[in-house]
């Protein structure tokens, strides 16, 4: 595994992510033989949970959690929060830099937090950001306009504390914001087909009713999601996945790995970091095994935690490669 481990044989601190710009324009420096492949038949990096590098010690619970849990972090904010806090956070990479690392798939979950306006839309995860829903739809709106060859499928998910006049309102803002940047539903286009109508946005929304009444909205994205401690259980989860047959359109693998209770009391100085970047390596021999394309048991978008600190942006879009030799 090049480059994932330093001399001392220690992985790469997350407190200095490997943050390059070679993969920002990707897409367009593909093989001109692979612009006609429909979108869900490339392999395309995406990240988990992308927001959560907005948490922090400020953060507050999510509405939606536990009774006990929102109590405890009443009564003990300096113990509860920073102990949820260091098993929520996925991401290190703001989002434009997660675009510039080459990142095509963000997973945006949103909730409306009570305390504050009446539109005051967040992202979650266990914590509210207090990065409003707004704001990053046009920080990844003005990348893409700096960047006019790259598509990106965002996933809109979750939905918390969400009334229909919410999901609306949501609506009406990525509307204003993406404009014609949007590709209304239909059969997964192929790059050519995107440049030539200027289109660089495919918005998945996990609302049935919300993608009833727009055209502008995709039906959600599955996710293949393991829940697993162990990156063993998830490959074999994963494999299971593939030997039932690939979905007829865009979805997602996930390789990130998932605490439990259980991985949380026998670890109580431990976090998501520390849990998952001993696993990297062998996460990442699965990916570079893969192959993308029409068949049942190929990969589409696979998504990872922890986007900078190896190799497995890079990874997953040479993938593309194997396309080549079809």
């Amino acid at each position: 595994m090049g480059g994932q481990v330093s001399a001392s044989g220690s992985f790469p601190s997350l407190s200095c992510p490997r943050n390059t710009n070679e993969n920002s324009d990707w897409m367009s420096a593909l093989c001109p033989q692979l612009w006609d492949v429909p979108l869900h038949h490339l392999s395309i990096p995406g990240s988990h949970d992308t927001m959560t590098y907005g948490l922090n010690k400020k953060s507050p619970i999510c509405n939606t959690e536990s009774r006990l849990l929102q109590l405890l972090a009443k009564v003990l904010p300096c113990v509860t929060v920073p102990a949820v806090l260091k098993w929520s956070v996925t991401q290190v990479l703001s989002v434009t830099e997660q675009l510039d690392a080459g990142v095509r798939y963000l997973d945006l979950r949103i909730a409306h937090m009570q305390e504050g306006s009446e539109r005051n839309l967040h992202f979650v995860h266990m914590l509210c950001t207090a990065l409003l829903v707004e704001d990053t739809l046009t920080e990844i709106s003005e990348w893409l306009e700096n960047h006019p060859r790259e598509v990106v499928i965002l996933a809109c998910r979750n939905f918390e504390g969400m009334t229909d006049a919410l999901h609306e309102y949501l609506v009406t803002c990525i509307k204003n914001i993406f404009g014609d940047m949007l590709c209304p539903r239909g059969e997964v286009p192929t790059m050519r087909q995107l440049w030539a109508r200027g289109q660089q946005v495919l918005l998945s929304y996990e609302d049935e009713g919300a993608v009833s009444r727009h055209q502008q909205l995709w039906p959600a994205v599955p996710y293949w999601w393991g829940n697993q401690v162990k990156p063993e259980k998830l490959i074999q989860y994963l494999e299971h996945m593939k030997s039932c047959g690939r979905p007829g359109g865009l979805f997602v693998a996930g390789i990130n790995l998932t605490e439990n209770l259980e991985y949380i009391l026998v670890h109580p100085a431990g976090s998501l970091k520390k849990m998952t970047l001993p696993s990297l390596p062998h996460l990442t021999a699965w990916v570079r095994d893969q192959c993308p394309g029409p068949g049942p048991c190929c990969t589409n978008i696979i998504a990872g935690d922890f986007i900078g600190v190896n190799t497995f942006v890079s990874d997953v879009i040479r993938l593309n490669e194997k396309l080549l030799g079809c």
